[in-house]
């Protein structure tokens, strides 16, 4: 049982590392290599041919149709959508303020669910959630008055913004999908029909991407390779094996590790700069979401696991 647990931390500590990691490294990326549209392609053809592959060698699922139908909604929302708007974020503001605002996704769909699930929000979680948007306040209204490593931030935050309701509106909508199909069987569909959508609107684009050229480095070969390897397929394994280990709410709270480590990596790099408001916004929105996020304690560790599993077995697409 202990080293189950052991295993289970690693996995969780894992994943969020490179979660955190891969928007630094997508902020490179659309920088310098490939455009928003160009990326958001990349992954979604490689999503489908690596799990429809992954998927050849296990069981297979039999998706019904009424649930196919969530399935395509949830990809062009979850999947191609979030990835598009996540890179076209990264490209006008800096990773510290995109990873501070998208931590907010638990707060957003809490919300989401209260108002079209008629879910009730306890007196805790409404506390939490006016902690994380004060914190969210803080970076949108100073964020872009200290934008000298981001082109456009006011614009990188509507991004922003508009990426946390996709993707939160994402994990309300697929909720019951994701408990009762396996997560490689709703990956391999929600890329397959993210990649046809977006293939007719971008595949002329594909070739021109510089990445592509001849003027490729071996640096953005390894950028992209750790976003398609370790960010898309890797992390994603690493997410569901350690919610089988852990408890739900030791899960949530790890996952709060993803903005300190793309924080770090970008000001490290220079991606981005330090700032007074930055600790503080990032104080009060990860405590807002860890209130929000904190199951009650009359709960079983397994209706933990139950309630929050539907977020981590999506939460490959962060990344972020």
């Amino acid at each position: 049982m202990i080293k189950e647990r052991q295993q289970g931390l690693i996995a969780i500590f894992s994943a969020n590392v490179i979660f955190g990691l891969n928007i630094p490294v997508t902020k490179s990326l659309v920088a310098h290599w490939m455009t928003p549209m160009g990326y958001t392609m990349t992954r979604m053809i490689f999503g489908a041919i690596i799990f429809w592959a992954i998927g050849s060698f296990l069981k297979r699922e039999k998706v019904q149709g009424k649930d196919l139908l969530v399935v395509f909604i949830g990809g062009l929302m979850g999947f191609l959508g979030t990835q598009f708007l996540f890179s076209q974020a990264l490209e006008f503001t800096t990773p510290v303020i995109f990873s501070l605002l998208i931590a907010m996704t638990p707060v957003v769909v809490l919300l989401l669910s209260a108002l079209f699930l008629g879910e009730g929000i306890p007196n805790r979680k409404i506390f939490g959630i006016l902690i994380s948007i004060s914190g969210a306040a803080l970076i949108i209204l100073l964020g872009s008055a200290h934008g000298q490593h981001g082109t456009n931030n006011a614009l990188g935050i509507l991004f922003t913004i508009i990426c946390v309701l996709f993707y939160a509106g994402y994990l309300v909508i697929t909720r019951k999908i994701s408990q009762k199909y396996t997560p490689v069987t709703v990956a391999k569909w929600m890329f397959l029909f993210s990649a046809l959508m977006v293939l007719p609107f971008s595949f002329s684009a594909l070739p021109n991407q510089k990445i592509y050229s001849a003027d490729t480095t071996g640096t953005a070969i390894a950028l992209l390779a750790f976003a398609l390897l370790f960010s898309t397929t890797l992390a994603f394994f690493f997410m569901p094996y350690a919610l089988r280990r852990l408890e739900a709410s030791t899960v949530s709270i790890f996952m709060n590790l993803q903005p300190i480590v793309a924080s770090v990596v970008a000001i490290a790099i220079g991606q981005d700069s330090l700032t007074w408001e930055k600790p503080l916004a990032a104080v009060l929105v990860l405590t807002g979401v860890y209130l929000v996020t904190k199951p009650a304690a009359r709960k079983t560790t397994e209706q933990r696991r139950i309630a929050l599993s539907w977020v981590f077995s999506a939460n490959k697409l962060r990344k972020r």
